[in-house]
């Protein structure tokens, strides 16, 4: 127990730092010497796009990401360098665009906030495991989809009766405030007691020290927090969803949407996304899935 409540104090300390100021760095990786160098594109303009013209006048794009998130999204609190997988695709997208992707400045934004943070103007594009739906599609657009994780559980270790969403009716199971595993647990299993914050960070605390018997996202992020202690956490049971990452754009700029759709694609084919996968995510332990399809839907 008392192992238990220190791990609690590690992931209580990511999530004072997703409101705040710092995260926290992988226990191993990403490994920066396997990264890829990301060519930054020359001579290219997007005046129709209203976001890239504010973006050049600035100097330097602004992305919105997650920073508790093991090898997605992670802030390191002595330096504040953002890393992993979604930081890379975060960088590909600013390479191609013509932006040194050491210049992007990155923005904490929760899960909740991401529209607005979009419709406001207070960041450019968002990568932050954020799942492409039709809901979503009538407030912001999206580039992509680059990866398709599934939703999943994750319990403590010594759990030996539940694997699946069903065998929690009547017990708290935690998830992030306005996710689509939240809202999905809410409709289809409507039994179970659903609890959510603003950081997955914080579900896992409540995890560790029994305030919850489980915590609901994509397979991805719940990966990452078991790898990080693999004698505590265990993710169980199937993918009981499908959840297509996207970049997240402003509804209104189709040139920008359409120009991420480009350079997903093109990095995709020159092997950069398989590199930067392999050097983040994949060290939690995943495979890496075939890249999806990309949904060129149409200007609306």
């Amino acid at each position: 127990m008392a192992k238990r409540r220190a791990l609690a104090a590690l992931f209580l300390a990511l999530a004072v730092a997703g409101c705040g100021k710092s995260g926290s760095p992988p226990v191993k990786g990403p490994k920066g010497e396997l990264l890829p160098h990301y060519a930054v594109a020359k001579d290219v303009s997007f005046p129709d796009s209203s976001v890239w013209r504010r973006a050049k006048s600035r100097g330097h794009l602004i992305v919105g990401a997650k920073e508790d998130q093991p090898y997605l999204g992670e802030k390191d609190p002595a330096t504040g360098v953002y890393t992993g997988f979604d930081i890379e695709i975060a960088k590909m997208m600013s390479a191609s665009l013509g932006f040194d992707p050491k210049t992007i400045e990155f923005k904490t934004i929760a899960s909740a906030n991401r529209e607005t943070a979009l419709q406001n103007g207070q960041i450019d594009y968002y990568v932050g495991t954020y799942t492409i739906n039709d809901k979503r599609k009538k407030l912001v657009g999206f580039a992509g989809p680059y990866y398709m994780a599934g939703q999943g559980l994750l319990v403590r270790k010594d759990e030996k009766e539940l694997t699946a969403p069903q065998d929690f009716a009547g017990k708290r199971v935690c998830s992030a405030a306005g996710s689509t595993p939240f809202q999905r647990m809410q409709k289809d299993y409507p039994k179970v007691d659903m609890v959510a914050y603003d950081t997955y960070s914080v579900c896992v605390d409540n995890l560790l020290t029994f305030q919850v018997a489980a915590v609901t996202t994509d397979d991805t992020i719940l990966s990452g927090y078991a790898a990080k202690v693999p004698d505590e956490l265990k993710v169980v049971g199937k993918p009981f969803s499908k959840e297509p990452y996207g970049v997240g754009v402003p509804r209104s700029d189709n040139t920008l949407r359409f120009a991420l759709d480009d350079a997903i694609e093109a990095h995709e084919k020159n092997g950069d996304w398989k590199k930067a996968y392999a050097a983040t995510l994949g060290l939690s332990g995943r495979p890496a899935a075939p890249a999806p399809p990309i949904d060129r839907y149409p200007a609306s």
